[in-house]
């Protein structure tokens, strides 16, 4: 399991847009985004770099936890 800090998500459109963009990520399986306290875990064959970069695309700050 992987887990990612992410800073900046307000609201429950944010958090379902950094859960789209992980699923659609080649290797993912499972992905939980949480509001508070601004994480996610995330399940699958991936690298993480790849996960922090697909987060970042979408306006975020993150990094490995």
């Amino acid at each position: 399991m992987i887990k990612l800090a992410i800073d900046g998500m307000s609201c429950g459109h944010c958090t379902g847009a950094v859960e789209k963009a992980l699923l659609a990520t080649e290797g993912v399986t499972s992905v939980k985004v949480s509001l508070e306290p601004g994480q996610a875990l995330i399940e699958g064959d991936v690298d993480a770099e790849r996960l922090i970069s697909v987060v970042a695309e979408e306006g975020y700050e993150v990094r490995l936890v």
